[in-house]
């Protein structure tokens, strides 16, 4: 077999994570991408993944073999596109996902922008309160709002947000004003099951650490209305800042414990590992770093 064929194979089960997506998208027969990989394997004598039934995982052979791979697959096909006149051109369609309240305030204004400056390249952004498989789902970035778990996306950070507790100012003039979290208790919360994922809340000051457990009184998995039932004055709620910035400023709502909020989180753009990276998102991750970085700081509290 071709060994530029098989070092193709062998990247692509790799970036697919799976043999049959790979022969997917190398649009080859699963027993054929099999033979592939054996073949390399031997042809080097030393194997290059090791395989579960859930899994593939790179030998430390295959994490060496992989990188050089990557990078001589991209200089030719750089190469090819360059004779071509091709390279550097941003055209084609973009995909971008992020949390559904952060691409209405954030990422959906912004990707408006990007277009009035890119003629050749339309997009779609998808609004989902879930962590997405970008390969599968045919994504090319998301914003990543959180730690990242290990994966072989590769990751730009662009800022960070606070979670912290509001509620409005009839709720705090008729129930008072927590001074520590333990009084929460005394409350009625309004969970949001995106950021609140179990009762039990962590916080960490200068004194030392500490929790408390949270019993909401009304728990939804909608941002928007774990605030609309804070600003009716229903009850103190944790939440993005960026989501309540505004009716923070307007007064309508009002940040409490502020000495107790947890670490910022961190906020990523993510994208699959790519010999090459596409001109049209090489183009947006240009665009939309450094605007991103200066929103999130607009957006802090």
């Amino acid at each position: 077999m071709d060994r530029l064929l098989e070092m193709e194979v062998f990247v692509a089960v790799n970036e697919a994570g799976s043999f049959s997506k790979a022969a997917e998208r190398m649009r080859m027969s699963p027993p054929a991408v099999t033979r592939a990989v054996a073949s390399l394997e031997e042809r080097l004598g030393a194997a290059l993944l090791t395989r579960t039934t859930r899994r593939l995982h790179l030998t430390d052979a295959g994490v060496r073999f992989l990188e050089h791979a990557q990078r001589l697959l991209a200089e030719i096909e750089t190469a090819e596109k360059d004779a071509s006149g091709e390279t550097g051109v941003p055209q084609g369609h973009l995909t971008i996902s992020a949390s559904v309240t952060f691409a209405r305030s954030v990422i959906t204004p912004m990707v408006r922008k990007f277009l009035q400056t890119q003629p050749k390249i339309t997009a779609t952004v998808l609004s989902l309160d879930r962590v997405v498989n970008l390969v599968d789902e045919g994504i090319d970035v998301a914003v990543r709002i959180g730690d990242l778990a290990p994966s072989s996306l590769i990751a730009r950070r662009v800022g960070t947000v606070r979670r912290i507790f509001v509620a409005s100012p009839d709720y705090l003039a008729r129930r008072g004003c927590p001074e520590h979290p333990q009084e929460l208790k005394l409350h009625a919360m309004i969970g949001f099951s995106n950021i609140q994922t179990s009762q039990e809340w962590h916080y960490k000051t200068k004194a030392g650490k500490g929790h408390v457990t949270l019993a909401p009184r009304l728990m939804v998995n909608d941002a928007m209305a774990a605030v609309e039932a804070a600003v009716a004055g229903e009850g103190i709620t944790m939440m993005m800042s960026y989501v309540v910035v505004d009716l923070v400023k307007s007064k309508k709502l009002v940040p409490v414990l502020m000495g107790y909020v947890p670490e910022d989180v961190p906020v990523h753009l993510v994208f699959p590992q790519s010999r090459l990276v596409a001109p049209k998102l090489r183009a947006f991750l240009d665009f939309s770093a450094a605007r991103l970085k200066a929103e999130l700081a607009q957006l802090a509290l």
